[in-house]
């Protein structure tokens, strides 16, 4: 039974991701259309995405006919906890964006909002809480064959900030460990999505405001004020279970297979 579960479940999880990547391609059609009604590019903007997402919010629903589809996906908590959580974690990439980089002049409000806060939201809520979340929670599969699909086009999807081949290498690792280390947290702050998307929102948001780099890539200082930003989140998150007296939920018997 466990098994029929499981192929059932890859099957949604696939059908549906693969339905909103196909229309994904008609994002600007399906946004000035919107234009028309909204008359306010970030607003169509974010219900573009959501309108997207109609077939995730649909699999999710197929999954688990019984729990709410926004519990289920991991967004029913504490936000302001959780923004705080994700605050602290973000501290490296703020203090040292602003000792060691210039302000961006040319940034603005609605930029700002939508390439850090609405994109922060929306790849969590799409890659980490159902196409990664659905697969590790309600299938067999452990958290490494359960994140590589999705980090995998998480990934491939930051690809088109360059045409150099050692960059976009660079750009696809460093976009990879992201998904996998939002994806860690994900599952061990009790499946609170709140945290990978503020965390994801707010190392964004350093990039936007300071002078950092163009792409994902960055350089030296950029990415040793991004590890970090990684190291501080991981070694957080692991002193505060244990204060707490929580067992890590990743561990080696999760990791290929997700033994109970």
């Amino acid at each position: 039974m466990r098994l029929r579960k499981t192929t059932r479940v890859i099957l949604v999880v696939l059908i549906s991701f693969s339905v909103y990547l196909y229309f994904l391609q008609y994002f600007n059609e399906i946004k000035t259309g919107l234009d028309k009604f909204t008359h306010f590019g970030l607003l169509s903007y974010f219900l573009c995405y959501l309108i997207l997402g109609i077939p995730i919010f649909f699999g999710t629903y197929l999954i688990n006919r019984n729990i709410n589809i926004w519990k289920d996906l991991g967004i029913f908590h504490n936000l302001i906890k959780s923004f705080v959580i994700a605050l602290i974690f973000s501290i490296p990439m703020f203090l040292g964006g602003y000792y060691l980089f210039e302000i961006n002049h040319e940034i603005n409000i609605e930029n700002i909002l939508a390439g850090s806060i609405f994109v922060g939201f929306i790849e969590e809520l799409y890659y980490r809480g159902f196409l990664f979340g659905q697969i590790f929670r309600n299938t067999k599969l452990g958290f490494i064959p359960a994140i590589f699909f999705g980090a995998l086009v998480f990934a491939s999807g930051h690809l088109y900030q360059s045409q150099d081949i050692y960059e976009l290498f660079g750009i696809f690792t460093v976009t990879f460990m992201g998904a996998i280390l939002f994806a860690w947290l994900y599952v061990e702050w009790n499946y609170n999505l709140w945290i990978p998307v503020f965390l994801h929102a707010l190392m964004n948001l350093s990039w936007h405001i300071f002078n950092m780099d163009e792409t994902a890539l960055g350089g030296i200082i950029p990415n040793l004020l991004r590890g970090l930003t990684v190291i501080l989140a991981i070694g957080l998150t692991v002193v505060y279970k244990r204060k707490k007296g929580l067992p890590l939920i990743i561990t080696k018997n999760k990791l290929i297979r997700n033994k109970v």
